[in-house]
């Protein structure tokens, strides 16, 4: 019996990301354009992963889209658009099968969902503000003149406690600036940031209650000073994977994969 190849698409707000995945167990290839909705981004990262494993389009059995900007997409090009909440639900249980709790954080928003069995029970989405997400780490790394990929290892040299209280980006901008004015180190200010985003998470985590394992996905979990933060916030460990920022193309993949084992069965 010939393999069966599936394609998950996640157009975020920031970046691009396609995971082709065979018989649904294997990840063959990979891609990530570090531009999302609205843009070439996420036709560029299709056609990366396919040129990567030198297949077509049309040798995908299924092909699904997930993530904010996948009503974007041209028509033709997905079978089927799906709810990031489900793709990262499902991505995060192949990655970890004991998962319970999930904390995504992207561009845009914030989701921490609960997880039973493999499928999400219960959800809560922080969509009306960017605090707490990539794009207040970005706003963040602009005002400190520093890389955002440098976040993390910085806010680690960290010698004292500075205090970001305000969870509004412009607020906290401001604040920022202020700390700067004063001359604080931009070490502290950026440990201070990292603690503050993880306040903002864990309240809206709390919500709907811990429960480990706890697993965090989205760009942002690339950020080790923020999950450090949040793991001393929650006081549980939280585990991550260095496909942290693929897992809802491999959540759309395996969604794809179980809708193409289905379509297949209806046909035979």
């Amino acid at each position: 019996m010939s393999a069966i190849y599936t394609l998950g698409i996640d157009v975020g707000s920031t970046a691009s990301k396609c995971i082709i995945l065979k018989d649904g167990k294997e990840i063959v290839a990979k891609s990530l354009i570090d531009v999302g909705a609205g843009t070439s981004g996420p036709q560029r990262a299709i056609e990366a992963v396919l040129d990567d494993i030198g297949m077509k389009k049309e040798e995908m059995a299924y092909t699904l889209a997930t993530g904010y900007g996948r009503t974007s997409l041209m028509d033709g090009i997905a079978d089927k658009q799906m709810s990031e909440l489900s793709c990262h639900a499902k991505g995060a249980s192949f990655l970890f099968p004991n998962v319970h709790t999930v904390i995504d954080i992207g561009g845009q928003d914030v989701k921490v969902l609960h997880i039973d069995n493999g499928a999400m029970t219960n959800f809560q989405m922080n969509d009306k503000c960017a605090a707490g997400t990539g794009r207040f780490l970005d706003v963040m790394a602009r005002v400190l003149e520093v890389k955002v990929a440098d976040l993390g290892r910085l806010g680690a040299m960290s010698q004292k406690k500075v205090g970001i209280s305000s969870t509004c980006t412009v607020f906290a901008e401001s604040e920022v600036i202020s700390q700067l004015a004063m001359g604080t180190d931009k070490c502290d200010i950026i440990a201070g940031i990292h603690r503050s985003v993880a306040h903002r998470v864990t309240g809206l985590a709390h919500r709907i209650g811990v429960v480990p394992d706890v697993v965090m996905t989205g760009g942002v979990a690339q950020n080790l000073g923020v999950v450090q933060a949040l793991q001393d916030e929650l006081g549980c460990p939280i585990k991550i994977s260095p496909l942290t920022q693929y897992n809802g193309a491999l959540g759309a993949a395996l969604l794809a994969w179980q809708a193409a084992s289905r379509r297949s069965s209806s046909n035979s």
